[in-house]
């Protein structure tokens, strides 16, 4: 196993927070963590990766044969899901954001008043 796809994903994942610090818009931070977010797709398929292996749900595989890990990729397909959604639940937060205070920009927003 080589260590390239981890340090892939560790490169990807500090992108995005080094995004999400340096950001001056909300709807830019949000586009980051979803970068951030994307790392964990690449971590989860390496760590499910095996070379020369199939995929394990065919009847007619023989007992002995190499298969990669199924579970990893559900996680992977449920990680993509909870991204999606993450990301929509924050982008429609923005929207509210804008509308109710004319600007996106975090530094700008006032507290919150009662």
């Amino acid at each position: 196993m080589t260590i390239l796809p981890f340090l892939t994903a560790g490169w990807i994942f500090l992108a995005g927070v080094y995004g999400m610090v340096t950001s001056r818009d909300i709807v830019h931070a949000v586009g980051c963590l979803a970068v951030a977010q994307s790392s964990t797709y690449v971590l989860l398929l390496t760590v499910g990766y095996r070379r020369g292996g199939i995929a394990p749900y065919f009847t007619d595989t023989p007992l002995r044969t190499r298969t990669v890990d199924p579970v990893v990729q559900a996680l992977a397909l449920t990680d993509v899901v909870v991204g999606a959604t993450v990301t929509a639940l924050l982008l429609a937060l923005a929207i509210q954001i804008r509308k109710r205070h004319g600007t996106v920009d975090p530094d700008a927003l006032t507290g919150l008043k009662g």
